[in-house]
């Protein structure tokens, strides 16, 4: 059989070769199907761990890639035609490996990169990550070549990995969903301040994703608000009041904060805080 087949092989025409590479290239899709099938499975057993899904997610995008390798490559080495072939092309490959490395460069750095992403977990599939103010939203997914963001807007950004792996990140959801959000009012230089930052407390508190982080000893003491408001600054024409609130969900923070900005404004007006009044200067210009 194995001589037959050979001889196959040796058949020096168009359709012999593409019968042969169509049956090659079959094979390896078929085991690439499996082995991601296989992966898709196990990523469904593990939502909730994130470091085991980042590592499966970028090995599922590897397999496609190096089976499909592997297949060029035995397709070379066993195909008589094809290994003559390159044999000519390799052996005065001196300016073509340099044209070729060039090339690759960029493609094995991104890979490489990527590969230290998913070993390093700077970040993983499902965190809140920020690299500037354009640049932020939830990893969907890490490829061979790229990362994939996807922002408030619904929109994809695609970030090449050895541009991400380089750059700053801030990670909302490393090590837990927990954020701190700092939240400024206004009121005038004659509001009753106390006032305003009982109902800044109360308003706050009533929100569904606020939390209570304090510990049991500071909730038995009583040294700290669940929702500290401090005093900052005074200005020319306002005071300026910050709100320490806690979330349990960072995806929730600009929701929080607008609701809990108009909560605060209705009862500023229900219950008469001095609101700031804009100043306006009028310089007068003498000749």
């Amino acid at each position: 059989m194995s001589e037959i087949w050979q001889e196959f092989l040796m058949l020096d025409n168009i359709l012999s070769i593409t019968l042969y590479c169509i049956v090659v290239f079959f094979i390896a899709w078929i085991f690439s199907r499996i082995i991601r099938s296989v992966a898709v499975q196990v990523l469904k057993k593990k939502q909730k761990d994130k470091f085991g899904k980042t590592s499966l997610q970028f090995f599922k995008n590897s397999v496609k890639f190096f089976l499909g390798l592997f297949a060029i490559f035995y397709l070379i080495f066993t195909v008589p035609v094809f290994r003559s072939k390159a044999a000519i092309i390799f052996s005065g490959a001196g300016i073509l490996a340099a044209i070729i490395g060039f090339a690759a460069q960029a493609a094995l750095s991104n890979l490489i990169a990527g590969a230290f992403i998913v070993i390093f977990k700077p970040f993983r599939v499902g965190d809140y990550i920020k690299l500037d103010d354009a640049r932020i939203g939830i990893v969907e997914d890490i490829t061979l070549r790229h990362t994939v963001i996807n922002n408030f807007e619904n929109k994809r950004l695609i970030i090449p990995n050895s541009v991400i792996s380089t750059d700053s990140i801030l990670n909302h959801t490393i090590d837990d969903s927990y954020i701190l959000s700092f939240n400024n009012f206004k009121i005038g230089l004659k509001a009753n301040v106390d006032l305003a930052k009982k109902i800044i407390q109360e308003e706050a508190i009533k929100l569904e994703s606020v939390i209570d982080n304090r510990t049991a000893e500071q909730v038995l003491e009583r040294s700290i608000q669940p929702v500290e408001v401090r005093f900052i600054d005074t200005f020319e024409n306002h005071i300026h009041l910050r709100a320490y609130v806690w979330l349990n969900d960072p995806f929730q923070e600009f929701k929080m904060k607008c609701e809990l900005k108009e909560a605060v404004h209705k009862r500023f007006i229900s219950e008469n805080v001095d609101l700031p009044i804009p100043l306006l200067r009028l310089v007068k210009e003498e000749n």
